[in-house]
Order: C-alpha cells, then structure tokens, then sequence
C-alpha cells in the first residue's frame, strides 16, 4: 500500500526500483478486497486483517492534516499528517512521486 498526496501521482519506476521489481501491476478490485478487507474507495492503512507493507511518500508530511480513507466509501478519517508516522510503527517513507 502506498499512501501518497491527491495531488500527486506515484511514479511506477520510482516503486519498482524501491521493491527491486521490473514489472508491476495493480490489484484488482477483488484482490484489493480480499488483502485489505476494504473495497476499492474506502481503503484504510489501519485495521488490516493482516500485515501489510505500508509505504508513505514525504510529500505526505507536508500538509499538516490530510484525509484517509476510512473503510466506508463517502467516510474519511481526518489526520494531522504527523500522527501517521505514530499510528503505523512499520511505516517506510520512500520519494515515489512524479
């Protein structure tokens, strides 16, 4: 999982060099449900049925409160950005922007 900014895109090279990959796909709708317990739309980094690498790119931290998604589609949780970093002790933070 990637968490980066709604202005952003993620760069597909930058991700692929940091897994040490060269091809990548993205999930499908059903693969995303099953891994996540979330449908496409209300996915959340937190209450995970399971472990889950869970990347954040820095430009995340320069807002000072963003929106996540919070398990239900039309819901968010609403953050200060720094928190993140305190609420997902695994998190690895990785320039992955275009």
């Amino acid at each position: 999982m990637v968490l980066m900014p709604g202005e952003k895109q993620i760069s597909w090279r930058a991700l692929r060099t940091y897994l040490g990959v060269r091809r990548l796909t993205t999930a499908s709708p059903e693969e995303v449900q099953q891994i996540t317990g979330y449908e496409i739309g209300a996915v959340s980094p937190f209450g995970l049925p399971g472990p889950l690498r869970i990347l954040a790119d820095p430009a995340i931290f320069t807002h000072t409160v963003i929106f996540l998604g919070s398990g239900q589609k039309e819901c968010a949780l609403i953050l200060e950005s720094k928190l993140i970093k305190e609420m997902i002790s695994d998190l690895k933070i990785v320039s992955l922007g275009d």
